[in-house]
């Protein structure tokens, strides 16, 4: 039986918003992704929310389509630390030129970078399945 502090913490939409953040912008920082590109993997949110986000790392509302696309671009970070011998080449992947059909000789973060949900999740799909998930 949970205890009603678990209940409150698993579905406090702001509690969630905020760790979610937390998270995306730590990640960020290991990517060393410009505001450019947090913003158009985030979907683009206004500016004025996007620049609230990152001073507070909390969010009073946050659409589903943000948290899957945060979501996923953990997925995609763990994944590389997995995969990766070292934290650097985890990092350092993102970026670098990939020969495998899903990327067509782009980065994954080009990849991801053409704003589609669906990018995200195809990335995501590549390296699990270089995990044999």
């Amino acid at each position: 039986m949970a205890t009603a502090a678990h209940h409150q913490t698993q579905h406090n939409p702001k509690r969630v918003a905020s760790a979610a953040l937390q998270a995306f912008f730590s990640l960020s920082a290991h990517w060393k992704l410009s505001v450019a590109e947090e913003r158009t993997l985030l979907g683009s949110p206004p500016e004025s929310t996007f620049y609230k986000w990152k001073a507070e790392k909390s969010a009073a509302r946050m659409s589903r389509d943000v948290l899957e696309r945060i979501s996923y671009l953990l997925g995609i970070y763990k994944d590389l630390n997995i995969l990766l011998p070292s934290p650097r080449a985890a990092d350092e992947w993102v970026r670098k030129p990939n020969a495998a059909p899903a990327f067509n000789n782009q980065s994954a973060l080009e990849r991801m970078l053409a704003g589609s949900i669906v990018d995200l999740a195809d990335v995501r799909r590549y390296l699990d399945a270089q995990r044999g998930l």
